[in-house]
């Protein structure tokens, strides 16, 4: 990768774990467990039919050992997340628990509930084929402590073709300038902009991650997380007037609608744009669409060249009940065959740099080609530069500003820095 920009920021007081990590000979014990459960929010669409891939390749090596999937739906695992936590507060956790990689583990990591992964990096030869930078973003003090499945981008820009030529719109909007542009046209073709999704707060949050990167730039936004660009400045400031702008465009009742119904409106042709993750294609082409007639892409207005990252990663907890089969899924996780068997049907790319690339359709292809050569920028809301603190709280001031109107900017600059502030408690 170049330019990397990928983060985990130790918290200067780790707690110790109960244990020391995995030795090598717990990692080449042989599964006997009967019985193993992970816990997700992959519930529908592409992200649980990417699971049962994954699922299915560890079911052919572990014939005896029954796969119970404890999943709470809810897109970025809003709902999963505080489900989770009262279980490990009861220390009562699943054998292994979906967690995005970067600052979400942080919280688990100082709380002493996950298991130190290093020796297993080193037994499967995962140090040597997960991207240098990407194993930063799941280690603290030197140690590591998930395997990332995947590589989602956020920062996507997703249309209908045959919507976008009624409304005389004939490439995708590379500019903000150009963007708002395309937006005008849609309205006096008589259809919201943009579509949004306003039930649960985080896809409101999503579109403002990305309106503040592709206002401020990546420099300044990084800033924003190492200190160096204020949350109530003028950058900030510029962000939110832009993102007020975009929210004006966008359909009425959106508080009611879900992601995926948000996305309906455009593949359906009753919405121009659709600022989305990547997940979204697996969950049109599960819906039957096509990728290239149904709807297309294009890297986010003021974006290009840039790539907004997530990675969705397992964990191995502390006290975790079927240990052994655990780490037979961890094994599988960070294959080649697990990572290529999931990752085609989920919408995102492998995080190993051996995927066969034939097996992923051209967006997923471009999307490997540009992992390679974008300058690379984590998403607060899934987790890369935001601990679950920051996110909760990030959500929050984005919802309570969208509900309100979206009328107040500085309430919400100065709700932003709390959030901030919150992450680093």
């Amino acid at each position: 990768m170049r330019k990397g920009s990928i983060r985990l920021i130790a918290a200067a007081s780790v707690m110790a774990l109960a244990i020391t990590g995995c030795s090598s000979s717990s990692d080449d014990a042989a599964n006997t467990d009967t019985e193993f459960e992970i816990f997700t929010w992959w519930a529908s669409g592409g992200e649980a039919a990417g699971l049962q891939g994954m699922v299915d390749v560890f079911n052919a090596e572990n014939p005896d050992t029954e796969f119970i999937n404890a999943s709470v739906a809810g897109g970025a695992g809003v709902n999963a997340k505080a489900v989770l936590q009262s279980r490990l507060d009861a220390n009562e956790p699943p054998d292994s628990f979906q967690a995005h990689a970067g600052m979400e583990l942080d919280g688990y990591v100082r709380g002493g509930q996950l298991e130190d992964l290093t020796s297993l990096y080193e037994s499967e030869g995962w140090d040597e084929i997960f991207p240098s930078d990407l194993i930063k973003a799941i280690t603290v003090d030197g140690k590591i402590y998930s395997v990332p499945v995947n590589i989602h981008r956020a920062n996507v820009l997703w249309w209908n073709p045959a919507t976008a030529t009624k409304a005389g719109i004939t490439k995708a909007p590379e500019t903000l300038d150009e963007f708002f542009a395309d937006l005008e046209k849609f309205k006096k073709m008589g259809i919201p902009g943009l579509a949004l999704a306003g039930k649960g707060d985080w896809a409101i949050a999503h579109l403002l991650d990305w309106m503040l990167l592709a206002s401020m730039g990546a420099d300044k936004f990084e800033g924003l997380y190492n200190g160096s660009t204020s949350w109530t400045g003028p950058e900030v400031a510029a962000g939110i007037k832009n993102f007020q702008r975009a929210l004006s465009y966008g359909n009425k009742g959106a508080g009611n609608l879900d992601w995926p119904d948000a996305g309906k409106l455009v593949t359906d042709g009753k919405a121009g744009f659709f600022i989305m993750g990547d997940w979204a294609s697996a969950q049109w082409q599960s819906d039957g669409l096509v990728l290239g007639t149904d709807y297309t892409y294009a890297a986010a207005p003021g974006t290009v060249g840039t790539y907004q990252w997530l990675s969705d990663s397992f964990t191995l907890p502390v006290g975790a009940p079927n240990r052994n089969a655990a780490i037979a899924w961890l094994k599988v996780c960070g294959s080649k065959a697990g990572q290529d068997a999931f990752n085609p049907k989920k919408g995102s790319i492998s995080a190993r740099t051996d995927s066969d690339l034939s097996l992923y359709d051209a967006y997923l292809q471009s999307a490997a080609a540009d992992w390679k050569q974008d300058r690379l920028v984590g998403s607060t809301v899934h987790g890369a530069t935001g601990n679950n603190a920051l996110m909760a709280a990030y959500n929050a001031g984005v919802g309570k500003y969208f509900s309100g109107g979206f009328k107040d900017n500085a309430g919400l600059a100065k709700d932003l820095a709390a959030a901030y502030e919150a992450g680093k408690a």
